[in-house]
């Protein structure tokens, strides 16, 4: 039987993240086993966990600082993503002006040198990630879409951002797709990159300057001991369990069930999905332009994000963000065909020019979302530990930030980060099960159909907004 065009475009594509499907990656680390000491236990190899010992480690070379990982550095959301690597530390301009209006502008002053630094980073180190400041370019694909395109420009100018706006033609012109209607192009508050690349430069560079890294060891337990904590790791077929006994903990474990019971009531886990092509031939790159190498994202409520590789590929994700009952998480979840199916014909909506086209690989992950949209951070026993989670999908660039403000809040001290609105206040908890699936649920069924009724948002998205709680990837 002969496939649809979407089919048999993915016919091929292997069910795993590009970004980890490479030769080059690096070779596990040890199993941890034993008893150890350490000032500082980070636990996640994730951005966060990455981030946090490597600058603790830079602040001061004398600290025994140890990372475990249940898997290896940067399996999980840091290496599923799409690379987009912004400056917001808010989940974007409209979103920090709303919740903290008073502070926004060194939000918005902190978020730019975080993203400076990450380059800085990446230069001294030499990690090779495909870094590029390419910026990003909202595209309108609905009529009603053009006055939110509008009104966007104008509050970033307010906040001294460099965008433009762009006429039909003008982003056609950026990229080819019948589609488009306008657009707007901030130049230079996103980066692009390879994201698991980065996670391995990070990794690298970490064991470089002395950190200690075991992979494959996943924490069951914290508890007091004395003056320290005392983290319990799993065993394994060959190895017996572990244990590590530490001044102070980072808990950076994001999306996954946290080690914190009180950590449950404000996180989610979302599932998050992406296709990447075939690379592109010379007449296919010709057809599309996008020249400027921009990362791109339509501005529905049910939006798309994608990109082109360092290598001639197109990314191709968002859309569906899928969360299942009782903050379910299990690896045949990272597999939805029907996700797929939808994504590849969105794909080729956009891109007519390019039928024929197949995709290599698609996969999906977890984003760890709360009701603010962005990261929120706090401590517990005592202050010997520090977590952040709640990132809502732009955490390739924010977790730098949030591993200073975990490092700070350890530190016990009053600090410009410490005494951020941003870091004092948590977001509103989610209900409890079976409220909380179905209001998400209700949620996702009235985002997608404020898409199909020009935005025109219903009695439940308004009260959510009046009451600053919403659901979003």
């Amino acid at each position: 039987m002969k496939l649809p065009h979407t089919g048999r475009a993915l016919a091929d594509a292997a069910p795993v993240p590009y970004w980890l499907d490479r030769p080059d990656r690096p070779d596990p680390l040890p199993r941890l086993t034993g008893a150890h000491d350490a000032d500082l236990l980070v636990i996640g190899g994730g951005y966060s966990g990455l981030w946090t010992a490597l600058l603790a480690k830079e602040a001061d070379p004398d600290r025994d600082v140890l990372l475990v990982d249940a898997g290896t550095c940067g399996w999980a959301a840091s290496g599923r993503n799409g690379g987009f690597c912004a400056a917001s530390l808010t989940h974007g301009l409209a979103n920090g002006a709303e919740r903290w209006p008073d502070e926004i502008d060194e939000l918005e002053r902190l978020g730019r040198e975080n993203l400076d630094a990450i380059a800085a980073t990446v230069a001294k180190h030499g990690i090779d990630c495909d870094f590029e400041r390419t910026g990003e370019l909202a595209v309108a694909v609905e009529p009603y879409q053009l006055d939110g395109l509008a009104e966007d420009a104008e509050l970033a100018r307010r906040h001294g951002h460099d965008v433009r706006l762009l006429d039909r033609d003008e982003v056609r012109t950026e990229v080819a797709s019948p589609t488009y209607l306008g657009g707007m192009w901030d130049r230079d508050r996103v980066a692009l990159l390879d994201p698991a690349r980065l996670a391995w430069g990070l990794r690298r560079a970490a064991l470089d300057l002395g950190v200690r890294i075991h992979e494959h060891t996943r924490v069951t337990g914290l508890a007091r001991d004395g003056g320290a904590l005392r983290a319990v790791t799993a065993g394994g077929p060959d190895a017996a369990p572990g244990a590590v006994r530490a001044r102070q903990v980072v808990l950076a474990s994001n999306a996954f069930p946290p080690l914190l019971r009180r950590l449950r009531a404000w996180l989610v886990p979302v599932y998050d999905y992406a296709l990447m092509t075939e690379p592109l031939t010379p007449a296919q790159r010709d057809a599309i332009g996008w020249r400027n190498r921009q990362g791109l994202a339509d501005t529905g409520n049910q939006f798309h994000y994608y990109r082109i590789t360092a290598d001639g590929r197109i990314l191709f994700g968002g859309y569906d963000a899928i969360y299942h009952y009782g903050n379910r998480m299990a690896p045949e979840l990272e597999q939805r065909e029907a996700t797929f199916t939808a994504l590849a014909s969105h794909f080729f909506t956009t891109f007519p020019q390019l039928e024929g086209l197949r995709f290599s690989h698609r996969w999906g992950g977890v984003i760890d979302t709360c009701t603010r949209f962005c990261a929120f951070f706090g401590t517990a026993y005592e202050g010997r530990l520090a977590y952040a989670a709640g990132y809502t999908g732009l955490g390739v660039g924010a977790t730098r930030f949030g591993a200073r403000v975990m490092l700070d809040l350890l530190g016990g001290e009053d600090t410009p980060l410490t005494r951020l609105d941003l870091v004092r206040r948590k977001p509103l908890p989610f209900p409890p099960e079976p409220i909380r699936a179905t209001g998400i649920n209700l949620t996702r069924w009235s985002l997608a159909r404020a898409d199909a009724r020009e935005g025109r948002r219903n009695l439940w998205l308004r009260t959510l907004d009046r009451l600053g709680l919403g659901f979003d990837s």
